[in-house]
């Protein structure tokens, strides 16, 4: 782990404290938080960041969850199994 300082980049979506939106959202780029989208009204946000620190965003002061955004693929229309 010697390059433990350049982790992968992953994405993430976030749920926050939505009265204090702005200022969790300015710690979370602190932390290390490339913001890609924000939902004020609904308190969520989405972004990317090193998977290292994952950790760093958890303990921010004002978020509520941390998940990982998933890829769903499915099948064609025109295939056998839907």
């Amino acid at each position: 782990m010697s390059e433990s300082s350049q982790s992968e980049p992953v994405g993430v979506v976030l749920a926050v404290d939505p009265d204090r939106f702005a200022d969790v959202v300015e710690a979370l780029r602190r932390a290390g938080l490339t913001v890609t989208g924000e939902q004020p009204v609904l308190g969520t946000l989405s972004g990317t960041v090193p998977e290292d620190r994952l950790p760093a965003l958890e303990a921010v002061d004002g978020v509520e969850a941390v998940d990982r955004e998933r890829t769903i693929q499915l099948p064609p229309p025109d295939s056998p199994i839907q």
